[in-house]
């Protein structure tokens, strides 16, 4: 009996130290709030050495802002936050009206960012937050993080993000990156999120969530956020394309077809609609080696193409074109 009372104080010591819901409620963990102004997306990126991080750091709203709650957390700031947003307050008034109001345990050792549709943004930390615990903050970006390895986290976090090319997105990776190169979570890695909205930039229709990827467990979450955020970018050009393809803005479609393949070259459906493109763009040489390279990539390629030739008109065309046909299906034609 006194051996299983032993083992299970080291157990609840050991789910103490990584903030479980036994023990602490603290999310020790680093973060990027931050907008690009060219496009109007709002995002958080956010790793740490807690179970789902996912579920409790990241919120935003598409055209209002995007908010991170961590430490000694209320989670009851991102929504609180997003609402005062939407009437119209600054991020540096939220702030304020957030730690005026809260009436929760352990305020002084909150930690939380803010970035508002106007590009402000504040980065906050609780003196009691778990050292080291700090952030920074430039245009339109904030970061921040807790029992880090020191100040040189959310530093490192600044210059990768402001020095990194291209969407939002892969600023934040690089920021999120950065932190972990110079450090990181000093308990090391458990999982990782990202989350960016806009307006109606989503899949399918009305959707403002452009992408939310999350990574729950994991040795190693950087490597699978990477993956899992290749695979987003690649879905959502694909579906850019299909949209735009609604719209007859074929060359515009055909770029974003060529950016999902760049981001699954291992897809044999984005390639198939790269190589559908390159036709109706007339460059049946294009077409042709894309789709052919559909065909490797799939056993079922016959299938998928049927299935596609059915379920649009704009592609009968090539249905049609019978030498074309040939060099794609030469022993069934």
């Amino acid at each position: 009996m006194k051996r299983g009372w032993i083992l299970l104080v080291l157990f609840v010591s050991s789910a103490v130290s990584v903030g479980s819901p036994g023990g602490t409620h603290n999310v020790s963990t680093f973060s990027i709030a931050a907008r690009d102004p060219a496009t109007g997306q709002m995002g958080i990126a956010v790793a740490s050495r807690y179970f789902s991080v996912g579920s409790v750091v990241p919120w935003a709203m598409a055209d209002v802002g995007a908010v991170a709650t961590q430490a000694n957390v209320n989670v009851g700031y991102g929504p609180k936050a997003i609402d005062l947003l939407r009437q119209g307050l600054s991020a540096d008034e939220v702030a304020k009206r957030l730690l005026d109001e809260d009436t929760f345990p352990g305020k002084d050792g909150r930690q939380f960012a803010i970035v508002d549709a106007r590009g402000g943004a504040v980065t906050y930390t609780g003196p009691n937050a778990p050292n080291w615990a700090g952030g920074q903050k430039g245009a339109n970006w904030a970061a921040q993080g807790n029992i880090l390895v020191g100040p040189q986290v959310p530093e490192a976090m600044g210059k990768a993000f402001e020095a990194t090319s291209g969407e939002l997105a892969e600023k934040m990776f690089a920021a999120l990156k950065a932190g972990d190169g110079a450090g990181g979570d000093k308990r090391g890695r458990q999982s990782a999120s990202m989350l960016i909205v806009c307006h109606e930039c989503g899949r399918n229709t009305n959707n403002d969530r452009y992408l939310y990827i999350n990574v729950d467990d994991s040795p190693d979450p950087f490597t699978e956020l990477r993956r899992l955020l290749d695979l987003a970018l690649a879905y959502n050009y694909g579906d850019r394309a299909a949209k735009l393809l609604q719209q007859k803005k074929i060359p515009e479609a055909r770029q974003s077809a060529q950016t999902a393949v760049k981001y699954a070259p291992n897809s044999s459906d984005a390639h198939m609609s790269l190589g559908l493109l390159n036709y109706l763009s007339g460059d049946k040489t294009a077409a042709l080696s894309e789709l052919q390279t559909a065909q490797r990539l799939d056993p079922n390629f016959r299938k998928q193409w049927d299935a596609m030739m059915g379920f649009s008109k704009n592609f009968a065309m090539i249905q049609n074109d019978e030498e074309f046909m040939r060099k794609l299906f030469p022993s069934t034609q």
